[in-house]
């Protein structure tokens, strides 16, 4: 059966991972790029960060994006959202803030759902971001959609 996720449904798939595929647009060519995002729920928004490059360029002109997140046991078996928002860099404090927030969230995710300790800041933002610092950014949601498919023996 295939079945178009609930609010609830669409906002624990986004909640619950930190692993998604960021889409936009650069001189009319459609870019996917996988990406770590943390979900800010008082917010209602999603953290991310990138180092300045390729993708940061594109959604400084069109600041229109796509996150897409699925988590799939078997072909029969799988959920599936999609974010509409718009991307909105930080700078300053509240980026300091924000990367803060991201890293312990994810770092969160990563202890209940994989069981596995890490220095996040250490395993990821340290060794990425040497010479330069992240660019922190938010998706503003605009709307989720979501489909699920679920066949039982």
């Amino acid at each position: 059966m295939i079945k178009t996720l609930d609010t609830k449904e669409k906002m624990l798939l986004l909640s619950s991972n930190y692993i998604g595929s960021l889409g936009y647009i650069f001189q009319n060519k459609s870019f996917v790029v996988p990406i770590t995002y943390f979900y800010n729920k008082e917010q209602d928004n999603i953290i991310c960060y990138s180092a300045n490059g390729h993708k940061i360029t594109a959604l400084r002109k069109n600041n229109a994006v796509a996150l897409s997140v699925t988590t799939i046991n078997s072909m029969n078996d799988w959920k599936s959202i999609m974010v509409q928002g718009t991307y909105k860099e930080m700078k300053g404090v509240t980026a300091k803030a924000l990367l803060h927030q991201f890293s312990l969230g994810v770092k969160d995710l990563i202890l209940r759902k994989e069981l596995q300790d890490m220095d996040f800041i250490s395993q990821f933002s340290s060794k990425i971001y040497k010479d330069d610092t992240p660019i922190v950014f938010t998706i503003n949601i605009e709307e989720i959609t979501g489909r699920m498919r679920k066949f039982l023996n």
